[in-house]
């Protein structure tokens, strides 16, 4: 378990095979949802489960596992009054993929996320709900400590989508002097713009030079339909010169639960190939996205 043998791809443009949903895959094996949390209990109820996904796509071939931590979401616990249980659960979550990945040639990550309550039986966030600067910067800071001193070899940011809260959580796991990984999920406003996922407000144009100009290790779209994520990326690319990935969903929320919607392997590898003509090398999937489509990926870019 080491970031150096991903260090050494990256530097020689080797592609990379990320891993795919894992709390959706979670949820597939029968581990119940919050509708508060979302997968992040199940650390504390159902970690056999959580191994058994990182298992599965080890497997299947994925360079970098990430631990079940995008849901402990230092903003949402505080907003439920559990700070404390962040570090208990991103404790466990971690143990759980370096377990699985003790022994291969696999990159264990820990994902950082700006995830704040959503209205009950939707994917839409309660924007009402907010913290000061000094606040949240002061919450992802703890997270991403924690992260940093549980092992992980790297930090994936998830589900950036704007340049306040993501701009602050970035710039928290870049403290850590930790490898860090800047993942933007965008949606199509109706007027056609890209905007980041849940933030009408924010122009991906706009937010995503500001997310480049702190450096990160790589860059990319992630959690967002596969029919946008070209685009997205081309977006991307106007300021990003450094390594892409590009990891789409399959499906959508309805708290508690992700629906599944078949997005098929085929279909996936057909995407793939268009992001990889476009610079992409890092290459995986997000909510919806299982070990059948991870193993695809790596027999067709596998390096």
């Amino acid at each position: 378990m080491s970031y150096e043998i991903i260090r050494r791809k990256l530097a020689a443009g080797l592609n990379i095979i990320l891993d795919g949903g894992t709390g959706t895959d979670i949820q597939k094996r029968g581990a119940p949802m919050s509708g508060d949390t979302w997968c992040a209990d199940v650390n504390g109820t159902h970690l056999s489960i959580v191994q058994s996904v990182h298992d599965d796509y080890i497997s299947a071939g994925a360079d970098i596992i990430t631990a079940n931590t995008f849901a402990t979401s230092a903003l949402s616990f505080n907003a439920y009054g559990r700070d404390d249980d962040v570090v208990r659960l991103d404790t466990l979550a971690i143990s759980a993929a370096k377990k699985a990945a003790e022994g291969k040639e696999v990159a264990v990550a820990g994902s950082l996320s700006t995830m704040r309550p959503v209205f009950a039986g939707t994917d839409r966030t309660n924007l009402d709900i907010n913290w000061s600067e000094g606040d949240a910067k002061k919450l992802f800071r703890r997270k991403a400590q924690n992260l940093k001193a549980q092992g992980v070899d790297l930090i994936m940011m998830e589900m950036m989508r704007d340049s306040d809260l993501s701009q602050w959580a970035c710039e928290a796991a870049l403290e850590t002097g930790l490898p860090t990984w800047i993942g933007i999920s965008v949606e199509k406003r109706d007027d056609g713009k890209l905007v980041g996922f849940g933030r009408q407000d924010s122009k991906l144009e706009e937010f995503a030079p500001r997310l480049a100009a702190l450096e990160p290790d790589v860059m990319g779209i992630m959690h967002t339909s596969p029919v946008d994520t070209a685009a997205a990326l081309d977006i991307l690319r106007n300021s990003w010169n450094g390594p892409l990935s590009a990891y789409p969903e399959s499906g959508y929320f309805k708290s508690p639960d992700w629906v599944f919607t078949d997005l098929s392997v085929k279909d996936l590898l057909k995407f793939s190939n268009q992001w990889h003509s476009q610079g992409v090398i890092a290459l995986g999937g997000c909510c919806g996205i299982g070990p059948l489509h991870i193993a695809a990926l790596h027999k067709e870019f596998g390096s």
